[in-house]
């Protein structure tokens, strides 16, 4: 189900408890990911396996289900056959896998929200630009690349928009104004490492363009360490204060080369409290965080 009542009203009541990875949970059920489209591909050839992960997610206590359309673009399906109609249709329905999970979650009476995911430019390259950015293109090159994607995800009504993994300044810079005049909200995230956005800017400058957009109700960062996110969460809440949005990876490395995680992770509940204190209030994981660590957030910031 949704909720009648705005996502921007509920984080003023306090910390709101977002999903994991997608990819993750769809690999752990025995999925093959190896695809460009990645997750987005089962949208097209199994969308009840994403409606079981925004289950999953659901089941562990997350109030918020971001999206398998974080790597589905007009562009990304045309290189598998498929036409604009159709790719419009798909995009939709990544609103509607999550919509279904959250109507068979129990607990039918709990609010919660659809997050309609939009990654960069360079995730629909699939060549690992999605964490470089400086793609070579202008602000309002990249504006028209997204505005077509973003109103075939608003046409399924999300209850917000998930701007998310943005690696720079001019591709955040094009999303604010693809936004505007869509008529639904939007968190704006980036991926960042040692205080910078993944292209090399300061944080305090990205999140400053953020900090007049009406249509942003939270900005933060996301698909980082949970070190980095320890620190982007405190820049975030004094550059914008606007409410804080954290969803870092496990904190594992991955090896390119070996096609594998190695290290430990660094993820825990316990430090979602620090996060929380800092002023981020929509909280949860990416890569490599599952419905358990997912469970141990709710449970912390629920303080049960």
């Amino acid at each position: 189900m949704s909720t009648t009542e705005p996502l921007a009203a509920a984080l003023a009541d306090g910390p709101v408890v977002l999903d994991g990875g997608m990819s993750n949970q769809l690999a752990a059920a025995g999925h093959d990911l190896s695809d460009a489209l990645w997750s987005a591909r089962l949208l097209a050839d199994g969308p009840e396996a994403i409606t079981a992960a925004h289950l999953a997610y659901f089941e562990a206590g997350a109030d918020v289900a971001i999206t398998a359309s974080y790597q589905a673009t007009f562009e990304g399906f045309a290189r598998r056959g498929i036409g604009r109609k159709r790719a419009a249709e798909l995009l939709a329905l990544s609103v509607e896998c999550a919509r279904t999970a959250a109507g068979r979650a129990e607990d039918a009476r709990r609010p919660r929200w659809v997050a309609a995911s939009v990654g960069p430019y360079g995730a629909m390259l699939a060549d690992g630009s999605e964490y470089r950015g400086r793609y070579g293109l202008t602000v309002a090159e990249l504006e028209r690349f997204h505005r077509p994607r973003l109103e075939a995800l608003t046409s399924a009504a999300p209850d917000v928009l998930a701007l998310e993994t943005i690696p720079d300044t001019d591709e955040a810079e094009a999303l604010l104004r693809a936004v505007r005049g869509l008529g639904v909200p939007a968190w704006l995230s980036y991926s960042a490492a040692g205080g910078r956005t993944r292209a090399g800017q300061p944080l305090e400058d990205a999140f400053a363009l953020a900090a007049r957009a009406d249509e942003v109700i939270a900005v933060g960062v996301n698909c980082c360490t949970p070190e980095d996110a320890d620190h982007a969460v405190a820049v975030a809440a004094r550059v914008t204060g606007k409410p804080v949005v954290v969803y870092p990876n496990s904190g594992e490395q991955w090896d390119a080369r070996a096609r594998a995680w190695t290290g430990e992770p660094t993820f825990s509940a316990s430090r979602v409290t620090g996060w929380r204190d800092a002023g981020a209030r929509l909280i949860g994981g990416c890569c490599r965080v599952g419905p358990q660590a997912i469970a141990s957030v709710a449970r912390t910031l629920r303080g049960s």
